[in-house]
């Protein structure tokens, strides 16, 4: 599956995750105030990095701002210079290459790379093909309405009767049935169907992916119309439990070495510097 976003110098709607965070039970629809950023992460002892010469990554090249094709046709984004600040901080040689998004998993099972790093949601269906470092980032689902929409709080109760557009057969469709069952909830079998009906005013709401929301509501194909309301949405058992680095099933070795690549680059203010690089606004 592809994925297409404009480019554009705003911040996208990227929550930091801790680097091991712990998972918790199901929650009700989340405030702005309910999503926290942990600032400091956890000691980790070093691990066994002997015979860990060099990693071979793989990425797709069509999602920006974490890893895209820049103006002269070389690959970029906040991904790339995470997985390159991971590799200097081990003092290992990487190599990366693009493939498409439906061979990512399938380069690491079949030995033709060692580890993703492409923006793969930590769920339970990416978990029983390949395993995962700690998150080190997620990315909230929201909602979206016409400017002159005059409901401002989002909660089942406000949204009763009120017609939700999403991407069908996604965890945002099966979040609105499970929690907005008084909505009426609109199908739509692409981003672009729903993202036009919200435009067009034929629905009253759109839910979905807070990174392509952002994107759209901030670049020209939206054409203005268009805003976020209420906040963001991140329970595990329906959006993931963040991205990570994906790694071969078993490979606890290589798995341990990028945990601890990643907590050297968030102590010594590499990640930080990353974040603001690609995200310099609000997280929200």
């Amino acid at each position: 599956m592809k994925r297409s976003f404009q480019i554009i110098a705003l911040c996208a709607t990227l929550v930091l995750a801790p680097l091991f965070p712990n998972t918790g039970a199901a929650q009700e629809p989340a405030s702005e105030e309910s999503a926290e950023v942990q600032d400091t992460p956890l000691r980790i002892p070093k691990p066994d990095l002997l015979d860990l010469d060099s990693i071979r990554f793989v990425t797709d090249n069509d999602y920006p701002p974490f890893n895209y094709l820049d103006e002269e046709g070389e690959l970029t984004g906040f991904n790339i210079d995470l997985m390159r600040a991971i590799c200097d901080e081990l003092s290992v040689e990487c190599s990366i290459r693009t493939v498409s998004w439906n061979r990512l998993l399938s380069s690491i099972k079949e030995g033709e790379a060692d580890a993703v790093i492409a923006s793969i949601r930590v769920s339970e269906k990416t978990l029983r093909q390949v395993d995962f470092t700690d998150s080190y980032y997620h990315t909230p689902a929201r909602f979206a309405a016409l400017k002159s929409n005059p409901v401002k709080a989002i909660t089942p109760e406000t949204l009763s009767s009120k017609k939700i557009g999403v991407i069908g057969g996604t965890a945002h469709e099966a979040y609105l049935g499970d929690f907005f069952t008084e909505s009426a909830v609109v199908a739509y079998g692409t981003a672009d169907e729903a993202k036009s009906s919200l435009r067009e005013g034929k629905i009253d709401f759109l839910f979905g992916d807070g990174v392509s929301l952002m994107f759209w509501l901030n670049g020209t194909s939206s054409e203005g119309c268009c805003e976020f309301r209420g906040g963001p949405f991140t329970e595990s058992k329906y959006f993931g439990e963040g991205v990570g680095i994906a790694v071969r099933k078993g490979n606890r070795k290589l798995r341990d070495a990028l945990n601890y690549g990643l907590h050297l680059a968030r102590t010594e203010g590499r990640f930080e510097e990353l974040h603001l690089r690609y995200f310099p606004l609000s997280f929200f």
